[in-house]
């Protein structure tokens, strides 16, 4: 009868639904702000790792059980429940940025005054894509075009296969292989200005990608000499899309392994001055551009000092930057009390700070450059910055679905199925996210706040000014 009536009821009116009576109305426990607070703080006194029995153990404390008013503490299954309620998920950790490094004033100021600064100023020169891959904008035709060839290296190992599926309870235990198995690196450049996004000649009979048998007793370890190597097979590939009177140029980024730092044997170095003449160290620079040769002339009126190495106190006495005063050679160890302080801790640190010095550019930098093509380096402990990475992430998903490889001639294929599993319009969106980034770093947002940003206004190209002061005023 009563069923009856509430159908009636709400055949007449939709809105006319029928009330609950038998629930007394009590709350539970957690839904009161002190005791849900009491407990977070409890949480956090602890760390990171945390029972569920952990919250039942300090409800039986006498204090906290009269503070909130019980005379026993609770079940186990509630305190799960508090924690769900709490919106605490038991699982692994989320992998996000680097922190240990990410806000640290040198990678910071690297980040805004050089990378940013670069970016930017050959932006303008880019195609812009939109999300779906069409052509967005063009560069002023009376601009050389710039196309942004990254690069990195990747490591995909033999047993690093899916481990989470359907069994069914018949199944029995299964031998596993022990450890990660063979392990197969990858050096690979891409861009999402091309057909592909790999890089490859433009007939595609030849490619980019170095696949590297990485160990004492394989391949060995990748050097700088491997990276010049294919860097310069790498600009061979690009300039057979466009020709150097084409008038486009690559912009290469390349992260800051030590591999990619490395000078020339001649190069300028405050901290390796030669004991000896050979390799003689290339000519410095005045601050007018002239250069200063750091050798004496082979025909010195001083045969002792012929062709020798001038030392650190005739090289500052030329450039007019030894003091009148005495100067010590170097601070103990390099490990100046005050590194900023440039003109009266040592000769070694004065030299070390002066501009030549400074801007001695790597091998690499220098290979590139010298076809004509752009360089850079992407900030440490950037790698949102370097759309590869997502990339990298996307084809060992695909690799993780086929089964173990018998022997390493099918792990190779496979991996390189894997990555040209990866779609050009895929590459285009990751190149679209690390440039969000870069212009979240332009307006002056930290990496949390960026991450936030790029997750939540994912479909903005660049953050409008209020919602930047928004975030930045709802991070503090």
């Amino acid at each position: 009868r009563q069923l009856r009536q509430w159908a009636r009821a709400y055949l007449k009116d939709s809105k006319n639904l029928p009330t609950i009576r038998y629930c007394n109305g009590s709350k539970a426990l957690i839904e009161d702000e002190e005791i849900r607070q009491d407990v977070q703080l409890h949480l956090q006194s602890l760390g990171k790792y945390f029972k569920a029995s952990d919250i039942v153990n300090y409800s039986a404390q006498s204090e906290v059980m009269e503070r909130w008013g019980r005379d026993k503490p609770i079940s186990e299954r509630t305190a799960h429940n508090w924690l769900h309620v709490m919106e605490y998920r038991y699982g692994k950790e989320r992998k996000g940025q680097y922190v240990d490094g990410h806000e640290r004033s040198d990678v910071v100021k690297y980040r805004q005054d050089v990378f940013l600064v670069k970016w930017l100023d050959l932006e303008e020169r880019m195609v812009v894509f939109g999300k779906e891959g069409e052509i967005v904008s063009q560069p002023d035709p009376t601009l050389s075009r710039i196309v942004p060839i990254t690069h990195d290296k990747s490591t995909f190992y033999a047993n690093d296969q899916r481990k989470t599926r359907w069994v069914h309870l018949s199944e029995g235990p299964v031998p596993i292989r022990k450890g990660d198995g063979t392990s197969l690196m990858v050096s690979d450049f891409c861009s999402s200005d091309l057909p592909g996004g790999w890089l490859r000649s433009k007939d595609g009979t030849c490619e980019a990608r170095l696949f590297f048998k990485a160990g004492k007793n394989r391949d060995g370890y990748f050097s700088s000499e491997d990276i010049l190597e294919t860097t310069h097979n790498a600009m061979d590939l690009f300039e057979t899309h466009f020709p150097p009177e084409s008038g486009v140029r690559a912009l290469f980024l390349f992260d800051n392994a030590k591999t990619h730092q490395k000078r020339a044997a001649n190069a300028l170095s405050a901290r390796k001055m030669p004991k000896s003449s050979h390799p003689k160290m290339r000519d410095g620079i005045y601050t007018n551009g002239q250069p200063q040769p750091l050798y004496f002339a082979d025909d010195h009126p001083d045969p002792d000092k012929a062709g020798l190495f001038k030392g650190m106190e005739v090289i500052l006495r030329e450039r007019g930057l030894w003091p009148s005063g005495r100067l010590r050679a170097e601070c103990e160890g390099f490990k100046c009390a005050d590194p900023n302080r440039k003109f009266d801790c040592c000769a070694r640190r004065l030299l070390f700070n002066q501009p030549d010095f400074i801007n001695q550019k790597s091998l690499l930098q220098e290979l590139v450059e010298s076809r004509g093509h752009h360089f850079l380096y992407y900030p440490k402990f950037h790698c949102e910055l370097n759309f590869i990475e997502m990339c990298w992430g996307r084809a060992k998903y695909a690799y993780r679905m086929y089964g173990i490889p018998w022997n390493e001639a099918q792990q190779a294929e496979r991996v390189r199925q894997a990555l040209d599993s990866v779609s050009h319009l895929s590459m285009v969106r990751f190149a679209n996210q690390s440039v969000r980034f870069m212009r979240a770093y332009r307006q002056g947002l930290s990496g949390s706040q960026a991450a936030w940003a790029n997750k939540k206004y994912h479909s903005h190209r660049t953050l409008p000014p209020e919602l930047v002061a928004k975030i930045k005023e709802k991070s503090t």
